[in-house]
C-alpha cells in the first residue's frame, strides 16, 4: 500500500474523470457566498455561517438545504457563472479531464429561467470551460423525483425538444421514499427511444428493490449509489453479469446518513462481487469532500496501489459516455501517469 502523503499526491496529479456530479451540488462556499451577495435571503454569504448552513442532520434536511442553494441561480448570468466556475475547480483543482455533470434544468424553469435561456447559458460555459481549462463536460438532465410526474413531463420535453448539443443521459434524483420508480417508466422509454442513456439514482435511501425496479423497468445503464444493492445476493450478481456499474459516493452516504460510518460502506461488497464501480462526489462542496477525497477513500477501503488506483480511474473513463476520441486520450493519459 502506498503511504498516504505519497498517495495523497499521487492521487491529486491522476487524470480523472468523474460520473455522479451534481451542477448546483457543485457550488463551492466560493461560489454560493457570490451568489448569496448577489441575492441576499436565506442562504448566508459569510463562509462560516455558510459551513454551519451546510451541516446535514438526515437526507431530508440536505435536499433542504439543496433547493435553498438553487433558489440563488435565478437568471441565466447565475447559471454561466456557475457552470463555468464550477469547472475551474474541477480542472484546477482535481485534475478532471472529463465530467458528467447531471442538470436539474426543471428547478431553474420554475424560478423563472426560459429552458432556451438555461440551455444557452450552460453550452456556453461548456464551451468556454473546454477552451479555457482543458475540461470536456456532458449533461444528464434528472427528475427532481420529490417534484412528481410534472417534473417528468418537462424534463423529458427540455430532453427532447431544447437538448444542448452535449446531452447524454437522462437521470432521476431527489428523494427516493415515497417516489416509487415505475411510475417514470413511460419518460425513461422515451428519452431511450431518442438515444439518451439511462442513469437513474436508485437504493441511496431504500431497499435493493428500488435499484430493481431501476434496471427492470427505466433500463438503468449505470446506477446513481445503489448502496442498499449489497443487500441483495442475487442483485449483486445481476449488476455483475449485465455490466452494470454502481457509481458510489462514500462521503455522500456518510453526510446524508445512508451508511454510519466509511468502515460499513458497501463499496467493499461491490467489489468482491464482481460490481463495475466508479468513485464520485456527488455534491462535493456541500458534503466537505473532492473526488480527490474519495479517490483516497477508496484507496483505503479498497486497499489500492497506484496501479489500483490507475484502474479506477480508467473503469470511469470505460463506463463514461464520452466520445472515443476523448476515451482514447484519456486512457493514455492515465496510463502513462506515474505520480
Amino acid at each position: 500500500m502506498t503511504e498516504p502523503t505519497d498517495l495523497s499526491s499521487f492521487v491529486a496529479g491522476l487524470p480523472k474523470a468523474e460520473l455522479h456530479v451534481h451542477h448546483v451540488g457543485s457550488a463551492s462556499a466560493r461560489i454560493v457566498s457570490e451568489l448569496a451577495e448577489r441575492h441576499p435571503g436565506v442562504v448566508p454569504a459569510d463562509p462560516q455561517a455558510l459551513a454551519d448552513f451546510f451541516a446535514f442532520r438526515d437526507f431530508a434536511h440536505f435536499v433542504e438545504v439543496y433547493l435553498a442553494v438553487v433558489d440563488l441561480i435565478r437568471t441565466p448570468e447565475d447559471i454561466h457563472l456557475l457552470t463555468y466556475e464550477v469547472a475551474r475547480e474541477m480542472a484546477e483543482g482535481q485534475n478532471l479531464r472529463y465530467a458528467e455533470l447531471t442538470c436539474t434544468p426543471y428547478t431553474s424553469v420554475l424560478r423563472g429561467i426560459p429552458i432556451q435561456a438555461y440551455t444557452e447559458a450552460i453550452e456556453q460555459a461548456r464551451v468556454h470551460a473546454e477552451r479555457d481549462f482543458g475540461l470536456v463536460l456532458r449533461w444528464i438532465y434528472d427528475i427532481p423525483g420529490e417534484s412528481g410526474l410534472p417534473a417528468a413531463d418537462a424534463t423529458l420535453e427540455y430532453a427532447l425538444e431544447h437538448a444542448p448539443d452535449a446531452l447524454v443521459a437522462f437521470g432521476l434524483g431527489g428523494p427516493e421514499i415515497g417516489v416509487p420508480r415505475p411510475q417514470f417508466q413511460p419518460h425513461f422509454d422515451a428519452a431511450r427511444a431518442a438515444g439518451l442513456r439511462s442513469v437513474p439514482h436508485a437504493g441511496e435511501t431504500t431497499g435493493p428493490e428500488t435499484v430493481w425496479d431501476a434496471v427492470r423497468l427505466l433500463g438503468a445503464e449505470r446506477i446513481g449509489h445503489g448502496t442498499s444493492s449489497a443487500a441483495d445476493p442475487g442483485l449483486l450478481e445481476h449488476l455483475a453479469d449485465a455490466g452494470i456499474p454502481l457509481e458510489v459516493c462514500p462521503s455522500s452516504n456518510i453526510a446524508t446518513r445512508a451508511v454510519a460510518t466509511l468502515e460499513e460502506h458497501p463499496i467493499r461488497a461491490f467489489r468482491d462481487a464482481g460490481v463495475t464501480i466508479t468513485v464520485n462526489s456527488d455534491d462535493p462542496p456541500m458534503f466537505g469532500t473532492t473526488l480527490n477525497r474519495e479517490y483516497e477513500i477508496a484507496a483505503d477501503l479498497l486497499d489500492l496501489d497506484r496501479d489500483g488506483l490507475r484502474a479506477l480511474a480508467t473503469t470511469a473513463v470505460e463506463v463514461s459516455f464520452a466520445p472515443d476520441d476523448v476515451k482514447t486520450r484519456l486512457r493514455a493519459e492515465i496510463a502513462a501517469y506515474d505520480g
